[in-house]
């Protein structure tokens, strides 16, 4: 068996799956929008499968769903908008339900560079349209602050900043039903550093009889614009997964992109679930927005697909247990809104399993462990570049042994190429007879033409593995090496890498027996590294330094063995 085939066809294995995942992307149908699009109230209210909650309780209609125009409209008023700033979010939010409809992510630019803007995870902006809202559903016409419900601000004021020196910053906005003698007063809290939101409400009944409603929250958003069909591999925005996610104790972690809103004939997708101590969330590309209730509390999520004037918006929902207020009493109920990179340390911090929201798809299982060890050794060494070329050093040092005994073997072969080519020209166009005499020199030799082939595949899906930990995990997103490496998860800008990848790969192949091959096939093996060398010019630089280090840790070993076990010099051109 011919190892330079073998490790040729797997990486082509490799590029054809990452080329399968593209295409999938590109060739799905675009989702079909109604001309006349029937009303926001129409499709929820209220939603499928939302009649009832545990305790034959009825839910009462659900409310209307702000229109992106509407939003608008609403802060052309200065007064309806409010700022809200740490030192890591800056939040616009109106006053109309309390709702967020801007959230800039103060220390994520959308590009490296000076002039460049931060990342908009919520906006207004109606072809990007994505909003948190929350609210309550009055029980048996009870009034109640749903997300179209005026709050105000206790003080009248419209920005508010983290003051130095201090941890929280809390902004209370409150909404008061005079007649029935409810006040809500939901609480905006920031905590210096962190993307978690918390929002906290008091319910004080002061009336004369008991008030009863549900609480629920929901995030609201357009399908992103897609990305250029000309980005392909080098653009992970065209293929990172874009859509709703939830956890439940019971399904685990799942997730529905905007395409699947909706079956073949263009019916809603059930989801009806009730959960305790899961969550929600929005996500794509290194980014999430998330509902996390109080681990307690039981919630039925739901999703949506909503008609509106312009592109369709998705929604999901939860609705929480009826919460009940005697007079003279009070509640407090707490939620977490994440607002943020998928940065694992913190979301684990605001609940265990919200840190799955890090999607490395199938290769998860050894794509999550290199991540942990890739984490240890930047914690090492400061640097994720450096951590990439640490790991390869312990993966090499781990392989080692078989390794060398794949080294040796090529080593041995090598040696007796002379005498493989005799044996082809004593035996002509007679294959069979030729395929006999060359096994018999092996058997004589004690060679082993299929060993070591282990170590040349147990790279492949540590390189697709690490490929997705370079694309879908923000803490290496626009990361630095050194020098005129900026940017671990973007191209070489100046190729350096990528000639340095293709020259490691030249020299390995001519080290590399290939016993048996005509010429045309060793012309042809001779040219695969010039085809993955240009291919791989394009791999966020990461992925390629880590394979140049693999690369020319074996051209090292491999070298060495040769020496050893051959009499012939270590590079001879053909």
């Amino acid at each position: 068996m011919n190892q330079t085939r073998t490790l040729l066809i797997f990486a082509w294995l490799a590029v054809a799956f990452l080329l399968f995942q593209e295409w999938q992307h590109f060739d799905a149908p675009p989702m079909p929008v109604q001309a006349n699009a029937p009303s926001s109230t129409a499709a929820l209210s209220p939603l499928p499968g939302q009649q009832a909650l545990p305790g034959n309780d009825s839910l009462p209609a659900l409310p209307t769903v702000a229109k992106p125009d509407e939003i608008s409209a609403a802060i052309a008023a200065p007064s309806q908008i409010i700022t809200v700033q740490s030192d890591v979010l800056k939040l616009r939010i109106d006053l109309r339900g309390g709702s967020v409809i801007d959230a800039e992510l103060l220390t994520y630019p959308l590009e490296k560079t000076a002039e460049s803007s931060n990342v908009h995870l919520f906006t207004s902006a109606p072809e990007q349209f994505f909003v948190a809202q929350s609210g309550w559903l009055g029980d048996a016409g009870l009034s109640a602050p749903n997300h179209e419900a005026q709050y105000r601000t206790e003080d009248a004021g419209s920005d508010y900043r983290l003051a130095d020196g201090a941890s929280t910053l809390e902004v209370p906005l409150v909404w008061t039903d005079a007649t029935g003698g409810i006040t809500v007063r939901k609480t905006v809290v920031l905590t210096r550093s962190s993307f978690a939101v918390t929002t906290r409400q008091k319910i004080s009944n002061t009336g004369s009889s008991a008030w009863r409603a549900y609480p629920y929250e929901q995030l609201l958003r357009v399908s992103p614009p897609p990305p250029p069909k000309h980005a392909g591999l080098t653009n992970p925005d065209s293929f990172s997964f874009v859509g709703a996610s939830w956890y439940s104790a019971l399904g685990k972690y799942e997730k529905r992109t905007f395409d699947d809103f909706t079956d073949g004939d263009g019916q809603p997708e059930k989801l009806d679930i009730t959960v305790a101590g899961g969550w929600y969330a929005m996500q794509q590309h290194h980014f999430a927005a998330a509902w996390v209730p109080a681990t307690a509390e039981s919630q039925r999520f739901s999703l949506a697909k909503v008609a509106a004037p312009g592109a369709a918006q998705y929604l999901i929902r939860g609705v929480g247990d009826g919460v009940q207020v005697a007079a003279g009493a009070s509640v407090i109920r707490d939620s977490v809104l994440w607002i943020g990179p998928k940065d694992q340390k913190q979301m684990k911090a605001v609940h265990p399993t919200l840190r799955l929201s890090v999607d490395y798809g199938v290769f998860s299982f050894i794509a999550k462990p290199l991540f942990w060890l890739l984490s240890w050794l930047h914690a090492l060494f400061g640097n994720w570049g450096w951590a990439i070329i640490a790991i390869v050093v312990l993966l090499k040092a781990a392989l080692f042994p078989l390794s060398t005994a794949q080294y040796k073997s090529m080593a041995k072969m090598r040696a007796v190429q002379p005498r493989i080519e005799a044996l082809k020209e004593r035996y002509g166009e007679d294959r069979q007879q030729f395929q006999v005499a060359m096994m018999e020199l092996y058997k004589k030799e004690k060679i082993n033409p299929i060993g070591g082939c282990l170590p040349m595949l147990i790279p492949i899906p540590i390189f697709l593995a690490l490929y997705w930990v370079l694309i879908e995990s923000v803490e290496l997103r626009q990361a630095p090496w050194i020098g005129w490496i900026q940017n671990l998860t973007a191209a070489d800008p100046y190729f350096i890498l990528p000639v340095l990848n293709l020259a490691v790969m030249y020299l390995t192949q001519k080290l590399t027996p290939m016993p048996g091959m005509d010429p045309m096939q060793k012309k042809m093996m001779q040219f695969m590294p010039l085809v993955f060398g240009v291919m791989m010019a394009f791999f966020p630089s990461g992925l390629v330094l880590y394979w140049v280090t693999n690369g020319l840790l074996g051209l090292a070993q491999q070298w060495w063995m040769t020496r050893q076990h051959s009499d012939k010099p270590a590079i001879v051109a053909k």
